[in-house]
């Protein structure tokens, strides 16, 4: 009788998330037996953990490693996201805890949830099989479903769990149904497979089931980078869900989209990167001119920031339209600097707010540069940085992401790109006119800077402004990691 020959199985890409996912479950453990009121020591051991495994994922760097049958890969590309991740992750954990013992609803599960969402994240970017991307994304948005409907206390909050999850999973069957007609087309889920055999194919896009799954699995990714006209679920969801819950959403599901996208695309279907370069100039214009008119008539910020979101993932969109490494490099680069600066404003908002909600529009800054200069110049740091203007991240993610589209001969682009930056200045100063030109109205008594949120300040300030200042050592690990995907 023949013997059942277990392969070995290198276990080295997975590390980070099996590390985490052991961490989630422990601290699952541990929260039933720390009381209501000391939840915050969960906190501080997932910020630890975090950080121990930026250590493990840094490790990584320059190691090229395939396992599970060539269904995961820990290369720079990946790397280089689940860093982006880390980041988002640590950051959303250091201003979670005063918002929450603030609401009310500072359960011990919300830093589970936050390290499962991660796992997720790292294995769509990992992932070079559609199958293992796609456990990636449900581990992901699962979690995430949850982490939007957090404060049950809260009505919005409810309506914004519910609207995501029916949304989600709606935009999930197109997904999966793209993969799967994908499949029917070439015979594997393989990427670097679906490559060869598109490669042999003599007209790929003539292959009605290979451009049906394409175009299906660029509208179930559409969504879950809020891109127009998916992006109907964003406004409601960000300004019901716990606004570090928002913080965390807006920076690192929109990155783990875009890495799957990235490699899905650029890796598997180049052969048809006519028709979808093409398909995407369409999608970044809507998107980004959706979102900044949109962000115009905004008075409540965390609905602003979200029209704002909808028009950053137009920016990543201009460089994935451009499909070269410029263009690759630059969504790496903007990704990074996004989670500091859209987290950091987020922070600022936390400690403007009170129990409810309550003080959440732009004229609720009035006069915050009067009361509290150091919040006030954090802000405009944030909003300079979001705006593109130098020598901040965002205006050299926004050079890059340009110049990628000139140099593939998308001028048009490239100057509606500039064009919606340059509208987007409008409603980020007007935040920066209440701040220092309006009197104030309050005293700002009750914004208490706790030493966690200090950290994530000061973290988020530096990520904006060191890019922006010497963007060549961020730019530099960002082309080293597009070049081997």
């Amino acid at each position: 009788m023949d013997m059942i020959t277990i392969p070995a199985v290198n276990m080295t890409p997975i590390l980070p998330e099996i590390f985490l996912s052991v961490l989630a479950m422990a601290l699952l453990l541990i929260n039933v037996f720390i009381p209501s009121g000391q939840k915050s020591y969960l906190g501080y051991i997932s910020f630890v953990g975090v950080v121990a495994a930026g250590v493990l994922v840094g490790a990584g760097w320059g190691v090229p490693v395939e396992s599970f049958s060539g269904s995961v890969v820990q290369d720079n590309f990946a790397t280089f996201f689940k860093m982006i991740f880390l980041v988002s992750a640590g950051l959303a954990i250091l201003i979670s805890d005063q918002y929450m013992e603030r609401e009310g609803c500072n359960h011990g599960e919300l830093y589970p949830l936050i390290l499962f969402t991660v796992v997720g994240m790292m294995l769509m970017a990992a992932g070079t099989d559609l199958m293992t991307i796609f456990l990636g994304l449900e581990v992901m948005s699962v979690a995430l479903y949850v982490l939007a409907g957090f404060n049950r206390a809260s009505l919005k909050s409810n309506e914004a769990g519910l609207k995501y999850f029916l949304l989600g999973c709606f935009s999930t069957g197109f997904l999966l149904y793209g993969m799967a007609l994908t499949y029917g087309a070439t015979g594997t889920t393989r990427i670097a497979k679906i490559a060869a055999i598109v490669g042999q194919m003599t007209v790929p896009s003539a292959n009605i089931m290979l451009v049906a799954g394409m175009l299906l699995m660029l509208t179930g990714f559409a969504f879950k980078v809020a891109a127009a006209p998916f992006h109907m679920w964003t406004p409601d969801v960000y300004e019901g869900a716990p606004t570090p819950m928002t913080a965390f959403m807006s920076a690192g599901p929109k990155a783990a989209g875009f890495a799957a996208l990235l490699r899905i695309f650029l890796v598997a279907l180049p052969t048809l990167q006519v028709e979808w370069s093409q398909l995407l100039w369409v999608l970044a214009v809507l998107t980004m001119t959706v979102g900044n008119i949109t962000a115009l008539r905004q008075d409540n910020i965390k609905r602003m920031l979200a029209y704002s979101s909808i028009a950053h993932a137009g920016y990543a969109l201009v460089g994935f339209a451009a499909g070269n490494g410029t263009g690759a490099a630059g969504i790496l680069f903007y990704m990074l600097s996004y989670a500091f600066m859209n987290i950091g404003a987020f922070a600022v908002i936390i400690l403007i707010g009170k129990k409810g909600e309550a003080n959440g529009t732009v004229m609720d800054f009035a006069g915050l540069g009067f009361k509290q200069p150091a919040l006030a110049v954090a802000m405009s740091v944030f909003l300079f940085s979001l705006a593109g203007i130098p020598p901040t991240a965002g205006f050299i993610g926004k050079f890059y992401l340009f110049s990628s589209a000139v140099q593939k001969g998308y001028i048009w682009l490239a100057v509606i790109g500039v064009l919606n930056s340059a509208a987007s200045v409008y409603y980020y100063l007007r935040v920066m006119v209440y701040m220092y030109m309006k009197e104030p109205a309050e005293d700002f008594e009750w914004t208490r800077v706790t030493p966690p949120i200090a950290l994530s300040l000061l973290i988020s300030v530096a990520g904006t402004l060191i890019p922006g200042i010497v963007p060549s050592v961020i730019l530099q690990f960002a082309e080293q990691a597009v070049k081997l995907i």
